[in-house]
Formats: structure tokens, C-alpha cells, sequence
């Protein structure tokens, strides 16, 4: 695999990242691959302008984003880098984009608004090879890439559910995994179903449960009240979702659980960006965790769980003509 590059920004932590999947490549595949620096300059008005220093011609090259960039400097900064290697006349493009940013923004859901998403996939599609990225808001987001430019939505659970029964055993005795609202309710599921697969005691297999929260909004938007459907007295309970944003949905949800009698309070989400911080959800559950696909040091108190085996496995698979889908089982 000597014509693959890894780049990525030392400066973010898509550097770390990148570091990661080379070196699962090279001691679990045993296949040497190359990391090169994306140098971004800014200038005083605030324009960037990245560089590469290294030959990357006729190389297939695989771009790892930070998402904690400013969202639009995300935005631009893509578009500018894959401007940079088409020129520079690699052989393939890749974006590895461990946080796709804007996906929430998928619908028109008022008058005269973008639909953020497909404007996003509209800007940064054309001249890609593929583009890999994980747990999406929703898998419909898959619909607005064109056909040649193949969108892998890689899913955290295979490593998540390798987490938990290795650090946390014990949570998963009489466990009650929950979906914070109906629209995740399919994640949910299909958490559970990964957990039940990797279960080797039917007993403790049998005492997997399912529960999930409705939610009723007020004309402002925010959460008027929450009515549970589901069982959770006496169990532990895992609340699954997929973005920690302001944490205000999973704290009132999880003083519903405890009201109906949960025990210990657990909670995922893939992508922690946390924007009001930290302290209130690890206040509020005894284990808060998510992984490093929007990774922050300074999330105390937040157990992260390293995913970049399973994008490692994605570049080497997609590399050598293998199937991606491999991963989803």
C-alpha cells in the first residue's frame, strides 16, 4: 500500500486520529502506509490557504477532517484541500470525515431555509473517489451523494459493545437500553441487536430489555414534558443517541429513568461535541461515554472510545477491493 497518503492537519486532532489508523494498518494488517503534513496557513483577513509540502502525484489520498474546526472553516477548509489535490493531480481522493458536520440540517422543516446537508454533498462531491464517515444523524443523508461517489456510513456499536464488556461488565446484567426519542429509535434497536449477537450467556441475553422516551415540545422548541414506554425499575439503562450537543435531552431523560426506577444510568452518543461542557450530564449519570470522532481534552469526567479501528479497516478494505459492508455485521 505504498501509494496510499494519510493527510491530515497536525494541528487538530485529526492528526492523532490519522496516527491511529496507520498504525492499526501496519500491526494488525501489516501493511505500511504513508502520513503527510496538510499545512493550514491563515492570513490576516482570515483567508486560508492550505499546503502540501510533499509530492503526493498519482497517490491515493485519503483526507482526515477535524470536526472541531469552526463548522464553516470545516466547510471551506474541504473545499480549498480538495481543490489542492485535484491539481496537484493525485490519483484518487478520499475525505475521512469521522464527524460529519451539518447533517442535522437534512430537511426543509420552514419556508425560504437551505437543506444545509445536500448543499454540503452538492459542494463536495464532484472529483471524490469516496467519502467515509460514521454514525450519521440519519441514514437517508446517504441519499443526497450521487451514486459514484460512495458514502460509507460506518457504525461505532462493534466497538462500543466491545467497550462495555470489557470496562463495564457488570452495567450489562439486567440492562434496559433506551432511545432518548423516537427518531432513534432504529439506532436504538440496532444497538440491542449487536449486544444480544455478542452474548455468549442466555440468561443475561434474556434480561436485555428495550425501552423509549417520548418527548412533547412547546411552540418554542423546547421539551414541555417526557412520558416513557418501557420497563427500567430495578435495571440498568444505556441511553443510545448520537450527538451530545447542549446535553439538556439526555439529562432530563435520565431524571425520568431514575423517577421510574432505574438503577445505575449510563449514556452514549458518537459524537461529543458537548457545547455547554461536561460537568452537568457527569453530574447526572454514573457513566457518560462517547468516542474520539469529535475528540476534545477537555471533556472531564467523559470515558472516550477509540473507533479508528474500524475506519482503519474501512481505508484497507476499500483500498484492496474488499467489502465495507463487512463492518455493518
Amino acid at each position: 500500500m505504498e501509494d496510499i497518503v494519510l493527510l491530515a492537519d497536525p494541528k487538530t486532532s485529526a492528526w492523532d486520529f490519522a496516527k491511529k489508523i496507520q498504525d492499526y494498518i501496519l500491526n494488525v494488517n501489516k501493511q505500511k502506509i504513508d502520513m503527510q503534513e496538510l499545512v493550514m496557513k491563515e492570513f490576516r483577513d482570515h483567508e486560508n490557504m492550505p499546503e502540501i509540502n510533499e509530492n503526493i502525484r498519482r497517490k491515493d489520498v485519503y483526507l482526515i477532517q477535524s470536526s472541531n474546526k469552526h463548522p464553516n472553516n470545516w466547510w471551506t477548509e474541504l473545499l480549498l484541500t480538495k481543490d489542492l489535490c485535484l491539481s496537484a493531480d493525485v490519483n484518487s481522493l478520499s475525505l475521512v470525515l469521522p464527524y460529519m458536520r451539518y447533517t442535522r440540517q437534512d430537511r426543509k422543516h420552514k419556508s425560504r431555509v437551505p437543506i444545509s446537508t445536500r448543499a454540503l454533498a452538492n459542494s463536495i462531491s464532484p472529483g471524490l473517489k469516496r467519502i467515509i464517515t460514521m454514525d450519521l444523524h440519519s441514514p437517508q443523508i446517504q441519499n443526497a451523494y450521487p451514486a459514484e461517489v460512495p458514502l460509507d456510513n460506518l457504525h461505532s456499536f462493534p466497538e462500543v459493545v466491545k467497550y462495555l464488556r470489557e470496562k463495564h461488565p457488570e452495567d450489562l446484567e439486567n440492562l434496559a437500553v433506551v432511545s432518548p426519542d423516537a427518531g432513534g429509535m432504529t439506532r436504538t434497536n440496532a444497538f440491542l441487536k449487536r449486544l444480544i449477537r455478542s452474548e455468549t450467556v442466555d440468561s443475561i441475553k434474556d434480561n436485555y430489555s428495550f425501552a423509549i422516551i417520548s418527548k412533547i415540545r412547546n411552540t418554542t422548541g423546547t421539551i414541555e414534558d417526557m412520558f416513557l414506554a418501557g420497563d427500567v425499575r430495578d435495571k440498568n439503562v444505556l441511553i443510545i443517541d448520537d450527538i451530545y450537543d447542549s446535553c439538556g435531552t439526555v439529562i432530563k431523560a435520565g431524571e425520568l429513568l431514575k423517577k421510574n426506577g432505574a438503577k445505575r444510568l449510563l449514556t452514549y452518543a458518537s459524537h461529543g461535541l458537548f457545547t455547554q461542557g461536561t460537568k452537568d450530564v457527569v453530574n447526572a449519570f454514573d457513566v457518560v461515554m462517547t468516542s474520539n470522532t469529535h475528540y476534545n481534552n477537555e471533556n472531564e469526567g467523559v470515558e472516550i472510545i477509540d473507533v479508528t479501528p474500524t475506519f482503519a479497516e474501512a481505508i484497507y478494505r476499500a483500498q484492496k477491493g474488499l467489502s465495507v459492508s463487512k463492518l455493518f455485521e
